[in-house]
C-alpha cells in the first residue's frame, strides 16, 4: 500500500489538484490528510469537497478549528485573522460541523498522525527542532507519525540513544527507531521552496519520499486579490515564506 500524506492544505486548490494527480501517476493507493485544508487561501469549499469525496482519514488542523468555531480572533496575526474571517463567511453549516466533528489524532494502519504535537495536540505547538520533536516522542505509540502545521518538512529520528533530525527527501524506515515526520505544506509552503509537498509513505517497502511540485500560483495569487484577501497572502505564494 501507498499512503499519500497530504497537510496544510489552506485552500489552495489548484496546488491540491496537482498533489493529487501526482499521487495517482505514482500509484498512490491511500489518500490521509494531516488537517488544515481551509484558512489563508480563496477556495475553501472546493477543497474541502475533494477531502470529503475522496473519504480521506482527515483530522483536525488549528485554521480548521478557527474557521469553524467563534474563537475571538484579537490577538490573531491581522493576515490570519482577516482570512479566518472570510472563510468563515464562505462555509456553510454543515461544512463547519463537518470541521468540528475531526479529531485532534488518529491512527492509520500501522502510523499515527497530528496535526501539530503529540504531547499536547489541542494546543498548535510547533515543532522545528530536536527539542520540540523529543516531547513528541514521548507520546508516540507507533513508530511512524506524520504531523504538518508549521509548513516546514523535517524528519525526527529517534533511536536507543538520541534524537536526530533535519530537512529530507527520501526515508528507510528501520526497526527499532520512531520517525516523526512533517511532510510539509500543499497550499502555503514556508521553507524559501514555493512548490507544493506532500509525501508517499510505501508501506511495503518502508519508504518515506518527500515530493516537490509545481503548481500555477499566480492562478492561485489572482483568485486571492479577488476575493479581498490581504495581498500578503498572495505575495507569500510565490516565495515559499
Amino acid at each position: 500500500m501507498k499512503y499519500a500524506l497530504i497537510a496544510d492544505i489552506h485552500a489552495n486548490l489548484e496546488a491540491l489538484e496537482v498533489v493529487l494527480e501526482d499521487a495517482q501517476k505514482n500509484n498512490c493507493t491511500h489518500y490521509v490528510c494531516l488537517g488544515d485544508v481551509v484558512g489563508y487561501n480563496p477556495n475553501p469549499r472546493e477543497c474541502m469537497k475533494i477531502v470529503r469525496d475522496m473519504e480521506m482519514p482527515c483530522i483536525m488542523g488549528n485554521h480548521d478549528e478557527y474557521c469553524a468555531g467563534d474563537i475571538d480572533l484579537s490577538g490573531f496575526n491581522p493576515h490570519a485573522s482577516h482570512a479566518i474571517t472570510w472563510t468563515r463567511d464562505q462555509l456553510i453549516d454543515e461544512e463547519r460541523d463537518w470541521l468540528k466533528r475531526l479529531k485532534y489524532l488518529r491512527m492509520i494502519a500501522n502510523f499515527t498522525i497530528v496535526h501539530a504535537t503529540l504531547d499536547a495536540p489541542k494546543r498548535w505547538g510547533y515543532v522545528m527542532s530536536k527539542l520540540d520533536a523529543a516531547a513528541s516522542f514521548t507520546y508516540q505509540n507507533t513508530g511512524v507519525c506524520f504531523f504538518g502545521h508549521t509548513h516546514v518538512p523535517l524528519a525526527f529520528v529517534r533511536d536507543s540513544s538520541s534524537v536526530t533530525g533535519g530537512k529530507y527527501d527520501m526515508l528507510t524506515v528501520e526497526k527499532g527507531k520512531k520517525y516523526f515526520i512533517n511532510v510539509g505544506s500543499v497550499g502555503q509552503p514556508r521553507d524559501g521552496d514555493p512548490r507544493a509537498a506532500y509525501v508517499i509513505y510505501d508501506l511495503k517497502a518502508g519508504t518515506i519520499e518527500l515530493r516537490r511540485l509545481e503548481y500555477d500560483f499566480e492562478k492561485t495569487q489572482a483568485k486571492i486579490l479577488e476575493a479581498g484577501l490581504p495581498e500578503r497572502l498572495a505575495n507569500r505564494l510565490a516565495l515559499g515564506k
